[in-house]
């Protein structure tokens, strides 16, 4: 007897007056879940961790991907409202990670993975076709976007600067030269922030190619407290 022949068996018994399974619905709680499990790490294990390789990020989304997805799915057959389930996107959608300060990238990632597990998870009204349509225009998007011809964008970094004296805009040539030769970056360009003239110090945001599309994850990082070796 095949696995689908021992399901339907098992239609017959209840627990509690609840059947004990449906072989249509786990059938298709199977294959959306792998589905969406698929294309969520496509997107987060291609794409994100190929350049950040944040292997935190990769656990946390994964995860989030797999809950988002079975709490749609099953309060969906149980008639879920529209309301609701937009309201429960953007409760997952808003989650602050109090231990760190999260960027803007991840954020962007951790929204879009919610997006696609709400989608799989709650349309079941729709075409398998349009389903796989959509989850593709997500795929195609993110290689699109993390493609070297839209991101061709050099990385930056801030630095507290103190001399002082070469912040003038006739010492610019001489500035970018002492970047460069104290940090050993490929510096294209530098802007002055905050000035402190009673410490001889101000803060400088430099841009600089890199050899590889790999992100520096602690660039962003402008206090100690915010980093967590």
């Amino acid at each position: 007897m095949n696995l689908l022949g021992i399901l339907s068996g098992l239609e017959n018994y209840s627990f509690f007056g609840i059947p004990l399974i449906n072989s249509d619905s786990f059938c298709e709680l199977i294959v959306r879940f792998l589905f969406n499990t698929l294309i969520s790490f496509i997107i987060v294990g291609y794409f994100y961790y190929k350049k950040s390789k944040r292997q935190d990020y990769l656990y946390t989304f994964m995860l989030i991907s797999t809950t988002v997805f079975l709490l749609i799915f099953l309060l969906g057959h149980e008639k879920l409202q529209m309301g609701l389930a937009l309201g429960l996107f953007a409760i997952f959608g808003i989650v602050r990670y109090r231990t760190e300060t999260v960027p803007i990238r991840e954020m962007t990632y951790l929204f879009m993975i919610i997006g696609i597990s709400v989608i799989n998870g709650l349309a079941t009204s729709v075409s398998h076709i349009e389903l796989v349509v959509t989850n593709i225009v997500f795929v195609i998007m993110c290689f699109i976007m993390e493609g070297r011809m839209v991101m061709q964008t050099p990385n930056c970094k801030f630095i507290v600067y103190e001399k002082i004296n070469l912040i003038t805009p006739e010492h610019h040539e001489e500035m970018m030269a002492d970047l460069k030769a104290r940090t050993g970056l490929d510096i294209v360009k530098f802007e002055i922030g905050y000035i402190n003239f009673l410490k001889d110090t101000c803060f400088v945001k430099v841009y600089y190619n890199t050899k590889n599309d790999e992100i520096n994850t602690i660039d962003m990082i402008t206090k100690t407290k915010q980093f967590n070796g």
